[in-house]
């Protein structure tokens, strides 16, 4: 499930929504109120439950052949994506859907490079929203590996120091980091 020409995609679990109205998230690191959505590339990050946390990371034209090798693995394809066994369940099971919406009443959003596009202005669907279906069938047909971790914290520890171009999502719902106790730190 991806954008193509002329829309852009926002993922959601509630297939009611027949307007989308720009807000404030509660994660926002700015004050303006948007409407939130997805192009074709970065339409992968969001094919989880919408509460999962995930730690993703994938090849960039300046990624070093070794932080490929330590963190994708030899033929593993160009992007993995890694969530908590405690979320497998449910991205076995959730109901998600994709709603198409108009691009041209969204901008990119994000720097160095857009991660997302942004409305200020109220956006209807151009459509009902689609059923996204099987996510563990998505990540496989698109060759993204998916990873299923005890603890996202080395994972993500990894990615953020490498090469590699990375995303966290709703990694405040991951399991707490483990305490450094004084023994820790020798």
């Amino acid at each position: 499930m991806r954008a193509g020409p002329g829309h852009v995609l926002h993922f959601s679990e509630d297939p009611t929504i027949t307007r989308f109205v720009p807000h404030v998230a509660v994660t926002a690191q700015q004050p303006q109120a948007f409407v939130w959505a997805v192009d074709h590339d970065r339409a992968p990050d969001y094919w989880f439950p919408r509460q999962c946390p995930r730690a993703m990371a994938w090849t960039r034209p300046d990624s070093t052949p070794a932080d490929r090798l330590r963190i994708i693995g030899e033929g593993c394809g160009d992007r993995v994506h890694a969530i908590e066994y405690r979320w497998l369940n449910a991205m076995r099971t959730v109901r998600l859907y994709a709603y198409r919406l108009p691009a041209t009443a969204f901008r990119p959003f994000g720097t160095p490079e857009p991660h997302a596009h942004v409305a200020t202005e109220p956006v209807v669907p151009l459509g009902p929203p689609e059923p996204v279906g099987d996510l563990l069938e998505h990540h496989a047909e698109a060759g993204i590996q998916l990873r299923v971790l005890t603890d996202l914290w080395p994972f993500w520890d990894a990615v953020t120091t490498s090469t590699l171009g990375f995303s966290g999502i709703r990694l405040r719902n991951a399991t707490p980091r483990p305490a450094i106790t004084t023994s820790d730190r020798r």
